[in-house]
């Protein structure tokens, strides 16, 4: 009996041991598992963004337009926040979407080949393509001086010029010998000779000047002719330069483009298209400076997504800006994630019954009218 009672107390430690360690194990397989849980209950979504109005604008931290109440109206019955990321391309948004900085791509964002090598896109949500934007702006003294110059007609100007001062000398030293109530100052001689022959040009000879008799009315006939000539010569070169450099720099498609100097968005389908197409282009990284380059001539038109230009003249009536020529390279906007991203399926889903809701269709209007 004392033997029977050893081994009980013996055996009672190792269950009461067995016992904790199956407690142990049991808590270090529940509790991770109900802390991943708690953690992924408390991350939100990482949503990466690029700059475009109106798809997508910031003002004191909050982010507003199409593309972001497109994304908030998909996830309405989703419990994960939004955490919104800026990028200053698209080019970086696509990588950083890639490498799994982020979890999507909430932006007015071209489905291209290459891009759907390196991401997955969402069902497509709004046709674009590309157009053109061009200055209302005249051309400058300087582009028609500059006109002027290259045509050879500086040179000529500078001829009549040099006659127009040659006839006033003579004229002066002729009537300070033969006219005795000429002015004895040269200054008064040379500006009174000076306008004389003016107004002759003009046609509008207004002082009688008999001192060569016949021959001089002879003379005096003949510069008038001349000024006439020389007059409509002037103004003949000036209209005919003025018209060949509105017609130079006149942009009406995409053919206008070759031989000048193009802005682009940088990282943009527009970059790749100019790139492509062989023009001389310069990218900027946002849509203020390349209009300001524009507006100083540094561009002679701006290419970009055609429903983020239309929109920026539609709200700047007046910058003098305006959109010219027809859509080309014509796309579609979509949502972009991580390829096999669980998210995918979803956000297309909501995104048809979205289409399906006639939800979608009313944010357009909303942005960009009927």
């Amino acid at each position: 009996m004392f033997d029977s009672a050893r081994d009980e107390n013996a055996t009672r430690p190792g269950i009461i041991l067995r016992r904790c360690v199956a407690l142990l194990v049991a808590l270090l397989v529940v509790c991770p598992a109900v802390a991943q849980e708690a953690a992924q209950a408390k991350v939100s979504l990482r949503v990466g963004v690029n700059i475009s109005a109106p798809f997508v604008m910031e003002k004191d931290g909050r982010y507003s337009g199409m593309a972001i109440e497109l994304w908030q109206l998909l996830q309405r019955d989703s419990d994960t926040p939004s955490s919104y990321m800026v990028f200053p391309t698209f080019n970086a948004l696509v990588d950083a979407l890639e490498k799994g900085e982020i979890d999507v791509a909430v932006s007015n964002l071209s489905i291209t080949h290459d891009r759907a090598m390196k991401i997955d896109f969402t069902q497509p949500w709004f046709d674009a393509g590309q157009r053109i934007m061009i200055s209302q702006d005249s051309s400058t003294g300087w582009d028609v001086l500059n006109g002027l110059w290259r045509s050879g007609f500086v040179r000529v100007y500078f001829i009549l010029s040099v006659l127009l001062l040659l006839g006033t000398w003579l004229l002066t030293v002729f009537d300070r010998r033969y006219a005795p109530d000429f002015p004895r100052k040269w200054t008064e001689g040379l500006s009174q000779s000076f306008l004389y022959i003016v107004l002759i040009i003009s046609g509008n000879p207004q002082l009688e000047r008999n001192h060569f008799g016949w021959v001089g009315r002879v003379l005096t006939g003949i510069w008038l002719i001349g000024g006439i000539a020389g007059v409509a010569f002037v103004t003949s070169s000036v209209t005919s330069v003025m018209t060949a450099t509105a017609l130079t720099n006149q942009i009406n498609n995409l053919s206008d483009l070759a031989g000048k100097t193009v802005g682009v968005f940088a990282g943009s389908v527009s970059e790749e298209f100019a790139r492509k197409s062989g023009l001389d282009h310069r990218p900027f990284s946002d849509i203020d400076s390349a209009i300001k380059a524009l507006r100083e001539k540094r561009i002679a038109a701006l290419i970009g997504d055609a429903p983020v230009l239309e929109y920026y003249v539609h709200a700047h009536p007046q910058a003098a800006l305006s959109m010219t020529g027809s859509i080309f390279a014509p796309d579609k906007y979509g949502f972009g994630l991580q390829h096999a991203s669980p998210l995918t399926g979803q956000v297309t889903v909501e995104l048809l019954n979205a289409k399906e809701q006639g939800e979608l269709e009313a944010l357009r209007i909303k942005y960009f009218g009927d």
